[in-house]
């Protein structure tokens, strides 16, 4: 039986994430390996990794903001983040391809929706395209609209979780 385990993201797990993240994205829509270095440098506490027997097979990340416009491509580099804001932006939610299917993406959101939660945030919104809207909505998200973002050249779909 494989064990999982979450714990916070460290600087050395840059290379893991970045492979992982590369995998499992579909061209320009995965971030590159300088971005998931600067989240988990500028905010730990929102970058939340899964391990699979000792080695990491996913992640969440986000940043805070006051104001969440879902289609503004520099808070993927975390500007405009405030640690302190109520609202929480997730920008991964990956999985490594090998263990996708396997039902680790709910308890890994379970477990980032938790640490969110007891650090006060209010509302934890997200973006996913047309064949994830499901599996959120049944995590207790609740869907918003089609999102004005392009990212990736793909069309996107905004959620939000009320904490």
């Amino acid at each position: 039986m494989t064990t999982s385990h979450f714990r916070l993201a460290r600087p050395s797990d840059v290379d893991r994430c970045y492979q992982i993240e590369t995998a499992a994205y579909e061209g320009d829509e995965a971030a590159t390996r300088e971005k998931i270095a600067t989240r988990i440098a500028q905010y730990p506490q929102g970058f939340l990794v899964m391990e699979l027997d000792g080695t990491i097979a996913g992640f969440i990340n986000g940043g805070c903001a006051h104001e969440v416009v879902m289609s503004d491509e520099a808070f993927k580099e975390l500007v405009g983040h405030d640690p302190a804001a109520p609202n929480v932006v997730i920008m991964s939610v990956v999985i490594d391809p090998v263990h996708q299917g396997k039902g680790y993406a709910s308890p890994m959101m379970r477990a980032f929706v938790e640490r969110m939660s007891r650090m006060d945030k209010q509302a934890i919104h997200l973006m996913c395209k047309e064949r994830h809207v499901g599996l959120y909505e049944r995590l207790g998200y609740r869907y918003v609209r089609p999102s004005t973002s392009d990212h990736g050249g793909m069309s996107w779909h905004e959620m939000v979780m009320a904490l």
